[in-house]
């Protein structure tokens, strides 16, 4: 009989230790109820609950979660239908508030982003949501921690992960964008030529006031023709290259 009870007594304990007895880590958090009552949040570490479910407990994990938002179908303002995904990252800083504020508090913060997305986008016109994301990003964001602080959730970053913008969409956009590169280099040609032209007018009123420097000007010319080509070149030689000849012949037959 007392082999018995010996082995009574030992169930009886390890079934209190199985019921009492709980090891948490670092990043976990205990929520302890006592006879449905919130009793306080323990942990990490050893947690010692009273037994037969007297004390219940429900874990909550401190861990930063990184989840993606479920893609939604957003109608800008200028009445363009896209489809917009985004991250959202979040951790718990008050686990009794995570546990009592709201049921599944992940769910609940998942839906608020979906819902927020398509609210804060809708009002953004198209260029907008492709060139000023991170003002959307911000407004997402103090959006979702303003309504989810009094769960004891604390919002760390909202961001569009991406935009994906109808067939048609996206080749009247390419024309766009051809048709704005066609515009820059005309401009950049146009430019060119009119720097240019007022090279050439500059250089041609110098030249205007010096004959002998056309003269050398049309020499220089020939010669740079000559060395690309092995060719034979006839010009005709300008009569003030032969006046100074001229005039001395005729003094001397004088």
């Amino acid at each position: 009989m007392p082999q018995i009870e010996i082995g009574i007594a030992i169930v009886v304990g390890l079934v209190l230790i199985l019921t009492s007895v709980r090891i948490l880590k670092e990043y976990e958090r205990a929520v302890v109820f006592r006879l449905g009552r919130l009793s306080g949040v323990r942990g990490p570490g050893f947690v010692l609950l009273i037994p037969f479910w007297i004390e219940r407990m429900q874990r909550v994990s401190l861990r930063t979660i990184v989840q993606d938002v479920t893609p939604q179908d957003v109608i800008t303002r200028d009445n363009v239908s896209v489809n917009v995904n985004a991250v959202l990252s979040f951790r718990v800083v008050d686990a009794d508030k995570a546990v009592i504020e709201v049921e599944e508090f992940g769910f609940a913060i998942s839906q608020l982003a979906q819902t927020t997305l398509r609210s804060v986008l809708g009002r953004a016109e198209l260029d907008e949501l492709l060139s000023e994301r991170e003002k959307l990003n911000q407004d997402l964001e103090a959006i979702i921690r303003k309504h989810s602080q009094d769960w004891g959730v604390h919002v760390l970053a909202m961001e569009i992960k991406h935009v994906d913008l109808p067939a048609e969409m996206q080749r009247a956009m390419a024309k766009q964008a051809e048709a704005e590169r066609e515009r820059r280099a005309k401009l950049t040609h146009a430019a060119g030529e009119l720097e240019s032209s007022t090279a050439l007018t500059e250089a041609a009123t110098i030249l205007s006031r010096n004959p002998t420097g056309i003269q050398l000007r049309f020499l220089q010319a020939l010669i740079e023709v000559a060395a690309e080509k092995n060719s034979t070149l006839v010009f005709p030689i300008p009569i003030d290259l032969l006046t100074p000849f001229i005039t001395n012949a005729e003094e001397e037959k004088a």
